[in-house]
């Protein structure tokens, strides 16, 4: 149940990253509205890791929320923000992956 938990906790994180990219380019109530959501998202996000890691170990929480929250945030700036996807962009991505995956394997 927690490692679903965490897994939540990254898809706010990600969403939080979403809220600060979506608010860079208004003013005005718009902007407000953006970090309220921003704000919402965080806060949300570090309770639910706060509430996984009572059962997971920090050392392997902790990196699965960052690399969710990191590999989320990329696709979001390649998909939605028109970011480049370059060969080595992708490499690095996959990397980021393949250690999360070897650390949920591990724990």
């Amino acid at each position: 149940m927690n490692w679903i938990i965490l897994f939540f906790a990254g898809l706010c994180e990600v969403a939080f990253t979403y809220c600060l990219g979506r608010g860079k380019n208004v003013c005005g109530m718009e902007w407000w509205t953006w970090m309220a959501g921003f704000i919402a998202f965080y806060l949300l996000s570090a309770v639910l890791l706060a509430k996984s890691t009572q059962t997971l170990p920090l050392g392997t929480a902790y990196p699965v929320w960052t690399g969710i929250g990191a590999v989320g945030s990329v696709l979001l700036g390649i998909f939605l923000f028109k970011e480049p996807a370059t060969f080595w962009r992708l490499f690095f991505l996959t990397t980021l992956i393949a250690s999360i995956i070897g650390l949920k394997a591990l724990s």
